[in-house]
């Protein structure tokens, strides 16, 4: 049985509308970082503005953690949740070479997406004082393909694919003390540890893939996650770095 890791909170919630939104209703009033687990969404979303499908069985969940940092510094945590959920995903299934981490924000299973990331924050001026991670995981069952945008991978899930049977809880238990321990290398030594075991998981990583920011499309060689985060392309025109935006192959 996995250890719940020390400082976190966490709360189990039959149903609600989404646990980004509930997250930003309860953020001021946390002492530490908490631990949202949905059973249930009425209203989930993902990356700019677009709905998450969550079938029975699957997990939706976010953590919340009180920061004082900069916008750049807090956006990092999507490295560090993905690191987390590769963990969690190695821990339930015991298979280290099906799992892979695309930027900027999801994890891969066999070619297909199995989990997604989406942060939000609040802050106080220039400092983002709460950080929500959102996280959503297909577990027991992927949505139908017709409900992800044209060009997206497609949705896969942990039991029809492996056979890998765990229940949110379980799996929250399992996330919970991955990203805790990655949490404290983050803080510790900042983010060139957590780049570096990014990388070494990287999908795709000196292959051509296509990337799509609101304004542009690049399509390149994907030759590096810099040390903002950032994707690098090698291009026709030359060496170019995204900060933000989505990825197909």
């Amino acid at each position: 049985m996995t250890a719940w890791p020390s400082g976190y909170g966490r709360r189990v919630l039959p149903s609600v509308d989404s646990t980004l939104s509930e997250a930003a209703r309860i953020a001021s009033d946390l002492a530490g970082p908490e631990w949202l687990l949905a059973l249930e969404q009425t209203a989930a979303r993902g990356r700019r503005g677009r709905t998450w499908a969550m079938p029975a069985g699957n997990f939706a969940g976010t953590l919340v953690l009180p920061l004082d940092e900069v916008p750049g510094q807090a956006a990092l945590r999507s490295f560090v949740m993905s690191l987390a959920l590769r963990d969690a995903f190695v821990a339930a299934t015991g298979r280290e070479d099906v799992f892979a981490l695309k930027w900027p924000n999801d994890v891969l299973l066999r070619g297909g997406k199995v989990a997604g990331i989406l942060l939000e924050s609040v802050g106080s001026g220039a400092r983002v004082t709460h950080l929500a991670i959102g996280v959503g995981v297909n577990l027991a069952a992927a949505p139908d393909a017709s409900q992800v945008e044209e060009g997206a991978l497609p949705p896969v899930a942990l039991k029809p694919t492996l056979g890998a049977d765990i229940s949110p809880e379980s799996f929250l238990d399992l996330l919970a003390a991955a990203y805790a321990r990655y949490e404290d290398q983050f803080r510790t030594y900042g983010f060139d540890p957590i780049r570096t075991a990014w990388r070494a998981h990287a999908a795709k990583m000196g292959e051509v893939i296509t990337a799509r920011t609101t304004r542009d499309t690049h399509v390149g060689t994907f030759m590096d996650v810099d040390r903002d985060g950032q994707l690098v392309l090698e291009t026709a025109k030359g060496r170019i770095t995204i900060p933000a935006g989505d990825v197909y192959f």
